[in-house]
């Protein structure tokens, strides 16, 4: 695949997923080009290759627990439930989620479990369904929740967008056996900020 996502899986599940139910009718035409697309609420699909490259990174073999934060149009779930056992996604804008699960349940996709964070002061992530085996994160933050690193498991990964509210860095943690994190940065990207606590003011 071009610029270096050579996992097969993922590749794979991306020619299986189809993008153009996860994009706004208006825009359907555009659903297959690499760039990000809007969906409502002031919020956007990813680029194709940021989501391929995000999703490699979680190094997914099929048996993993993960955690999405920011359910978005419900695409980049559909992937993770393409290569993962089950996925856990948080979305805080009702209308969205509400969309994404339609969309999922159209792919017959029901090892996703949805929840919506859109109370004010929510703590980011799924702490009661803790440990992940992977976490990722489709907004930027200003640095890593330490409250995701926490509900991480050993031997998991965790990749996020990290930097202001236009331009973030990929960055990749990876806590190993003895539950120490190590971190791995990746190209300059661009997200919709992370809203909360952890991340930026509404």
């Amino acid at each position: 695949m071009a610029r270096g996502v050579t996992d097969r899986r993922v590749i794979d599940a991306m020619l299986k997923i189809p993008r153009h139910i996860f994009v706004q009718e208006a825009f359907a035409a555009q659903a297959y080009s690499d760039k990000p697309l809007p969906i409502g609420e002031k919020q956007t699909i990813s680029q194709p290759y940021i989501v391929a490259l995000m999703t490699e990174k979680l190094a997914l073999t099929g048996t993993e627990k993960v955690l999405e934060i920011g359910t978005g149009s419900g695409y980049q779930t559909a992937l993770l439930a393409t290569l993962a056992d089950r996925v856990y996604s948080a979305e805080r804008i009702r209308p969205l989620a509400l969309r994404a699960r339609k969309c999922l349940d159209s792919l017959k996709l029901f090892n996703v479990q949805l929840r919506i964070n859109d109370s004010e002061g929510s703590p980011i992530g799924w702490e009661d369904e803790a440990p992940f085996d992977a976490i990722i994160v489709t907004a930027g933050a200003p640095s890593v929740p330490v409250i995701l690193t926490e509900q991480l498991a050993r031997g998991g990964r965790l990749v996020i967008p990290v930097g202001t509210d236009v331009d973030q860095q990929l960055v990749t943690i990876i806590k190993d056996e003895d539950g120490e994190l190590h971190q791995e940065l990746s190209i300059m990207c661009r997200f919709v900020p992370l809203i909360g606590a952890q991340g930026w003011q509404a």
